[in-house]
């Protein structure tokens, strides 16, 4: 289905062109607006539905999008004033609603229509769930609690606040870089050179090299001197050293903050909310899975080594082990050797225009949709597309999403996805439409080539789009329910279900085609490319498993006695199987989920992946990939509902029964089937 273009975008277009003064002026009106619909709420004296909580979930339907365009800006412009005025504005608004949160008259009234069970009862499933949840929120904020306590809960939030957003500037601002020469980076290929800032190294012209992912993942795969590939690995694990007594802090504010809660650790008290509801799930999950892995690992250690031993023999250098500098390079190697996979043979055929265009194809098919890219669009930087999204059969439009895929100084350093505005019914029964922006660090095009991706390019660019549609498809009456803001052990599922399109070798040879000739992936590629799916997935896998059960290592302690940094690099050797060596590094420091909204929930990935392997296996294997039935299933029963009802109940509804694990040990390369 091909994508037409338009000059002007339907719907509200939302206005990125703030000047910091115009940044502090909405924050402002946002809180003023926020407090007058609570002293509103807190003066009723006969709490209702309609009287208290209705006024509240519209408020934040309709400053849903305001404070979500204020606080992105810092992700994404290029201009340090604005970054640091949308800094601000969060800084201030989080103040606002955490001090919002604590507010025991509006407390009050929202405890009444909850205890009002009569009432409750009588209202539809979602207007039901939204007083269970608006009550749940605020006792988790500490209004169960007497005043000095629930102040000092306040006190606490505050600072977390303002200590995840230093965190996020830090890694935002916080590039580290080197400067190597071409001897240095042997093994990189010449596109990597073209453009390329140059600096003198002792007499020679040098190449400066950063650590966003254009340019470190291809020197820590193709490098192939060691000690490059060292330097960069120390420059990366040395970089935001600020961040370590940043997360330290955090780290022992949570925990006081859910003791204070009556939780034994801030684990306990996040998956509460979760599909997990408990650490000892999560820790039995990742422990089983561990020892299942390592299995797969040790054969996978055997090559690695070989390879490495062979290479330090041919120059008569000792072998010392494996570093965590030698993971990406080795792995590349073992692909080459056993499968003949070469990254740049394949990047040939996954230009990211065509790449881009092609998924877009594949998604407007599968879920129905039809997308306009708009002209001049208005956004906020040149490098950003827009497109409008429409019912495919009929002129109905559903919303709007933005693809911002290219680095550039100050902005946001890896790939995800931001949904700026929720959909949510209006009060007088219209609709606002939602939005969202996608975000990435791509190769850019140079002028004498296209920006080429790898195929692990391309999944991330199936996966975070994957959101985008989480969003987009969702159709919720209130803004707290919908798209991606699911159970956070679910919210993975839906864009990990997608990554499975990039082995289906139909769909490779659609949206893969070379960038010289335009000829599609020829098929003996493509079979190489599946036949190598799962090399490699035994140390893959432990490294996800490394970060889900480091996170819970300083989340699920009840005493505080961790040090982040410690404890950071010993699992990565226990976990991971990699050593550090003797560099003092942090690499903590650089993972901004830990202070991102994924504390005491990074196992969500790997858990996530039961159910996205079982959706695929049993209903898109099944019924056949591009089963266009399947398809609107999908999008109806897992996308559209958002949270407007529980995730096991969307997968139930889409699959027929409850979900087991036996897809997701498959998909891994492991076939024994175990209860999760």
């Amino acid at each position: 289905m091909p994508m037409s273009t338009s000059s002007a975008a339907k719907g509200t277009v939302l206005n990125f062109n703030l000047s910091p003064a115009d940044i502090e002026r909405r924050a402002e009106t946002l809180v003023a607006q926020g407090k007058k619909v609570q002293d509103g709420v807190a003066a009723q004296t006969n709490p209702t539905f309609a009287n208290v909580i209705v006024p509240l979930a519209t408020r934040q339907n309709e400053q849903d999008a305001d404070y979500s365009v204020v606080t992105f800006l810092q992700n994404v412009s290029t201009d340090k004033d604005i970054r640091d005025a949308s800094m601000a504005a969060e800084e201030r608004l989080d103040a606002f609603e955490i001090e919002s949160m604590m507010r025991e008259d509006v407390y009050k009234a929202v405890r009444a229509v909850f205890d009002n069970m009569s009432e409750v009862a009588s209202l539809g499933p979602e207007d039901r769930r939204l007083v269970e949840k608006m009550e749940l929120v605020f006792r988790r904020h500490g209004l169960a609690l007497d005043k000095d306590k629930r102040e000092h809960l306040g006190k606490i939030r505050m600072r977390l606040s303002e200590l995840a957003i230093k965190f996020s500037r830090n890694i935002n601002e916080g590039d580290g870089r080197a400067v190597l020469t071409r001897d240095e980076l042997e093994g990189l290929p010449s596109d990597f050179f073209e453009g390329r800032a140059t600096e003198e190294v002792d007499g020679q012209e040098g190449f400066v090299v950063t650590t966003k992912y254009p340019d470190i993942i291809p020197v820590m795969k193709m490098a192939k001197r060691e000690e490059t590939r060292e330097r960069m690995f120390v420059v990366e694990g040395q970089r935001c050293p600020d961040n370590i007594p940043i997360l330290q802090e955090a780290v022992a504010l949570r925990l006081e903050a859910a003791q204070l809660l009556g939780y034994k650790t801030h684990a306990e008290f996040v998956l509460e909310e979760n599909m997990a509801k408990a650490p000892a799930p999560v820790l039995e999950f990742e422990e089983d899975l561990r020892s299942r892995l390592n299995v797969l690992a040790d054969k996978e250690i055997e090559e690695i080594e070989a390879l490495k031993k062979a290479d330090k023999q041919a120059v008569g250098k000792p072998y010392a082990g494996l570093f965590g500098w030698d993971y990406r390079y080795y792995s590349n190697l073992v692909k080459e050797r056993k499968h003949n996979i070469n990254d740049e043979e394949v990047k040939q055929y996954f230009p990211v225009k065509e790449v881009t265009r092609s998924i877009l194809d594949i998604y407007q098919n599968m879920l129905s949709l039809r997308f306009v890219k708009i002209d001049n669009p208005p956004v906020w930087h040149a490098d950003v597309e827009m497109y409008e999204v429409w019912e495919a059969t009929e002129e109905t439009f559903i919303g709007h999403f933005y693809l911002d895929l290219f680095p550039r100084e100050g902005k946001y350093n890896h790939a995800a996805v931001w949904p700026i505005r929720a959909g949510f019914d209006r009060p007088d029964g219209s609709r606002e439409y939602p939005v969202a922006a996608m975000v990435a660090n791509f190769p850019k095009p140079t002028p004498s080539a296209p920006a080429l991706l790898t195929h692990d390019d391309a999944t991330t660019l199936l996966h975070e789009l994957g959101h985008v549609f989480h969003g987009i498809c969702s159709v919720t009456k209130w803004a707290l329910f919908h798209g991606t803001r699911t159970e956070r052990d679910f919210v993975e599922a839906p864009s990990q279900m997608l990554e499975n399109w990039r082995w289906e070798p139909s769909v490779l040879q659609k949206f893969a085609v070379h960038h010289q000739t335009g000829e599609p992936t020829p098929e003996a590629l493509v079979k190489r490319l599946v036949a190598a799916k799962n090399e490699g997935a035994g140390l893959f896998n432990l490294r996800q498993l490394f970060f889900g059960l480091y996170d819970m290592g300083i989340h699920n302690t009840a005493d505080g006695k961790v040090d982040v940094k410690e404890l950071y690099n010993k699992l990565y050797e226990d976990i991971a199987r990699f050593k550090i060596g003797s560099h003092d590094t942090w690499g903590i420091a650089t993972i901004g989920h830990m202070m991102g909204g994924y504390d005491a929930g990074y196992y969500g990935y790997m858990w996530s992946q039961v159910f996205s392997a079982d959706m695929y296996a049993s209903r898109f294997v099944k019924d056949g990939v591009f089963n266009p039935q399947t398809g609107l299933d999908y999008r109806y029963e897992i996308l559209r509902p958002g949270s407007s009802r529980d995730a096991m109940d969307s997968l139930i509804k889409f699959m027929g029964r409850k979900p087991n694990n036996r897809a997701f040990l498959k998909s891994i390369g492991l076939n024994e089937a175990s209860s999760n």
